[in-house]
């Protein structure tokens, strides 16, 4: 996994997932393989009522997608390869029966805001900004964006994908991303833990039917993704992203 790790535990009805990558915890493709199997696995084990979604250190929370695996696309089947890590995560994610908390430390770009927008409840600390900064390298936010406007609304995901500037983690919180924001990681994982005890003694039936609401009118999901797959990793070979990853000539 190119140093990166992905690793879950269960206690006291709490599945905790854990990823990490030397590079500001970006999403190689074996990460984002590992991620989703985990996560559907999570959703099939009766020991686990409710998941915990986070990453380790204490700088970004995600970087998205991995610079170095861009870099290596070298046709469009490759290509395509690369962004379905991406679309099985956010379809494990929305699928799972199990409600998924994420913990969010730090900031988030790219596909690591997509991992928000597709969690059932995000808490996290007031250094979380957002940005989808995949203009800036040729690309667009096709992939996430589908969970990421269905979480914070047409006007907002827009206005993200265009500017790809810094927003604040309040701004997050005001529009929908994240549930709760607090002012450290002390008082983020105090509000992690007590979520968690509540949900973990809920009613794993209700809480299920509850995430189906959730996600009504997902139900095409995984065809529009495999779409916006081909047309990310057809953008991923154009000259201009070629340039922008520093991608060597063939």
């Amino acid at each position: 996994m190119e140093g990166g790790r992905v690793h879950s535990e269960t206690v006291n009805g709490v599945m905790s997932i854990t990823f990490w990558h030397p590079r500001s915890n970006s999403l190689p493709a074996a990460m984002l393989l590992d991620l989703a199997r985990t996560v559907t696995a999570a959703g099939r084990n009766p020991d686990a009522r409710v998941i915990l979604l986070r990453s380790e250190g204490e700088g970004v929370f995600c970087a998205g997608a991995s610079l170095a695996e861009l870099q290596k696309i070298s046709d469009a089947v490759s290509g395509k390869r690369f962004f379905m890590g991406f679309v099985n995560l956010i379809i494990a994610m929305v699928r799972c029966p199990k409600f998924i908390v994420t913990r969010v430390h730090g900031k988030a770009v790219g596909g690591g805001v997509g991992i928000v927008a597709a969690s059932d409840y995000a808490i996290a600390a007031e250094g979380a900004a957002v940005r989808l900064s995949e203009l800036t390298v040729g690309l667009g936010p096709f992939i996430v964006g589908v969970c990421i406007e269905k979480k914070i609304g047409q006007g907002a995901f827009t206005a993200m994908a265009v500017d790809a500037d810094w927003r604040s983690a309040e701004w997050g919180h005001q529009h929908g991303l994240y549930a709760e924001v607090h002012p450290d990681t002390a008082s983020l994982d105090a509000a992690v833990e007590k979520r968690l005890a509540m949900l973990s003694g809920s009613n794993p039936e209700a809480m299920a039917q509850l995430k189906s609401v959730f996600w009504e009118g997902t139900e095409n999901w995984p065809a529009l993704l495999e779409k916006r797959a081909v047309m990310s990793g057809s953008l991923a070979l154009s000259d201009f992203t070629s340039r922008a990853v520093g991608r060597k000539p063939k």
